[in-house]
């Protein structure tokens, strides 16, 4: 079967560059490798915690036998756990002194259905990063090729935030921002009354605080503020590839999406020196069939795109499909997370709050911006938010009975306080993705062998990460009450990245500046593969922005038959 376009992938990148493509005309052939969801069946938002077994708990030797890893995601719970894969069915490997904690998504729509909806851009400093300090290789984008691109998907899928001029923060097409509670802006003012280069925020988040009409054209609403996104939305209200970006594409008439889908391989011909189709392996019943397609875009995540390419290996490209550079694999990165800092706050005992907001505060990166950094480059920011306990911990204890139920529930408890980290990682070719040379998994692919570690600046920034997490909270008269020793193993972050790097020179990156194949001009590559380095902040608002602007790019030089 042949269509204008081929999408691998229908998460974050993958839905938006299917949509883009569709809306620009072509026939497009989206491929996931996992299962069908459909939102009306599967999403489990509107049931109640005591309609699920376990106190929403799944079972321990459940977990240890299919999601050892899977289950260490904040999000994995019993009305969640049918949209990860289990580990012990789709496996990969890792050395047992560099651990990497592969959480991935295994139906339609991808991790876009479970994501934290954190939605952050890059700034001109983060894209000149590589160039002024020689971590890495230079961008072949500054910040002003991809804020028209910004600008176009944040309106597209809604972002609720906060106009707050910062140059390593820029301010986007923003809804309403979720307002801090009266807690939090406490704590906002203690930090930049005692801090001068330091801005407390409502964490910028694709949840639609107010649906415009182009949303509720979609079928989308606004935002119940039920905070329980992960199970998926019924109401559309946060943005996901299920209810934003595929059925925009639908609409179009344009969309074929074929599910159950693994991808073996992208086929290429020497002779024109292009990518000419995509096998396939039925997950089911593991037959083959091949696709064809004018253009591909590859949005498999980080790793499984990696993956792809190292297993297109072909007498032209013995090392992998378009790595003549050798770069394919490498350079993995991931942001360092699980730097918690929890204090017990001062907060208005007179106050509580209404609903539970999708987002929290935000502490945009200062270190190397309006303070130097301690021994190391780059920096970091915070994600958090100041919460008081309601009526469940008192009441719901064990040994209370009856009347004292209904007594404690009357009673609201303290405000606590939490700050995590998120310190941007350095590209480095030794954290790289490879086959695995002898174990396969159940379709007879090669499993994918991770290794990466933290490197010296990113341990160097730990120490510094929770000393000033301490030092703000201490100044809002906070007393800190617990604070992790070391980061969470790469990959717990979720932000995996930097497989098939963008760069100028094709000896060393895969991709040029519109996210095309240096060697291979028909394939594209817009998911976190294609970052050429991290940045601190939330990376899925730029593999959308990438995605957009690589569609309307390869659309027009399809028209120009240049494709």
């Amino acid at each position: 079967m042949s269509f204008d376009a081929i999408v691998i992938g229908s998460g974050m990148s993958g839905g938006m560059a299917a949509k883009e493509l569709c809306e620009r005309g072509l026939k497009v052939l989206v491929l996931e490798r996992g299962k069908n969801i459909d939102p009306a069946k599967d999403y489990m938002d509107h049931q109640m915690p005591w309609e699920f077994p376990n106190n929403m708990q799944v079972p321990e030797d459940e977990v240890a036998r299919d999601y050892p890893v899977q289950s260490q995601c904040y999000a994995f719970s019993e009305a969640t756990k049918k949209f990860w894969p289990k580990d012990s069915e789709q496996p990969y490997s890792t050395p047992e002194d560099k651990p990497f904690t592969w959480i991935r998504g295994d139906h339609l729509g991808g991790r876009s259905v479970m994501w934290g909806r954190q939605s952050y851009r890059l700034s001109e400093m983060d894209f000149e990063a590589n160039a002024k300090d020689g971590h890495g290789t230079d961008w072949p984008i500054r910040y002003a090729d991809l804020a028209p691109w910004y600008d176009h998907v944040e309106r597209f899928i809604g972002v609720a935030g906060s106009k707050e001029g910062l140059p390593q923060l820029p301010d986007g097409e923003f809804l309403p921002a979720f307002e801090l509670n009266d807690a939090e802006k406490q704590f906002k003012a203690a930090v930049e009354q005692r801090f001068a280069g330091r801005k407390v925020i409502s964490g910028r988040t694709a949840n639609l605080s107010v649906a415009q009409p182009h949303h509720e054209e979609l079928g989308r609403a606004s935002c119940q503020n039920r905070s329980i996104c992960e199970r998926g939305c019924s109401f559309g209200a946060m943005h996901s590839s299920l209810t934003s970006s595929l059925p925009a594409a639908k609409r179009t008439g344009n969309l074929t999406i074929v599910t159950d889908a693994i991808v073996h391989s992208i086929e290429h011909d020497p002779k024109t020196g292009k990518a000419t189709g995509v096998r396939v392996i039925d997950a089911k019943t593991k037959e083959g069939r091949t696709y064809q397609a004018r253009i591909i875009f590859l949005n498999a995540s980080t790793i499984g795109t990696a993956q792809v390419l190292l297993n297109s290996a072909s007498e032209a490209f013995p090392r992998g499909l378009a790595n003549g550079s050798d770069q394919v694999g490498r350079n993995l990165m991931d942001h360092m997370y699980a730097l918690i800092t929890i204090a017990m706050f001062p907060g208005p005992e007179d106050r509580y709050y209404r609903g539970r907001r999708p987002t929290g505060l935000y502490i945009p990166r200062y270190r190397n911006v309006t303070e130097p950094g301690e021994g190391f480059v780059r920096g970091y920011g915070y994600q958090g938010g100041v919460s008081r306990a309601g009526w469940r911990g008192a009441a719901l204890q064990p040994g209370v009975l009856g009347a004292e139920i209904k007594q404690r529930a009357h009673t609201i408890g303290p405000w606590t306080a939490f700050l995590g980290g998120f310190g941007e990682m350095l590209p480095n070719p030794e954290n790289r993705v490879t086959l695995h040379a002898s174990r396969k998994d159940k379709w007879g692919l090669p499993i994918p062998h991770i290794e990466c570690a933290h490197g010296a600046n990113e341990k160097a920034m730990i120490r510094h990460i929770q000393a000033d997490a301490k030092a703000m909270l201490e100044a809002a008269g906070a007393k800190v009450v617990m604070q992790s020793d070391e980061p969470g193993k790469p990959g717990l972050g979720i932000h995996e990245m930097g497989t098939a790097r963008m760069g100028r020179d094709p000896a060393t990156s895969v991709l040029n500046a519109y996210n095309q194949a240096h060697e291979v001009p028909n394939l594209f590559i817009t998911d976190g593969a294609a970052m050429a380095s991290s940045g601190c902040q939330n990376p899925s608002l730029t593999y959308m922005a990438l995605s957009a602007r690589a569609a309307d790019h390869a659309v027009k030089l399809m028209k120009e038959n240049v494709l």
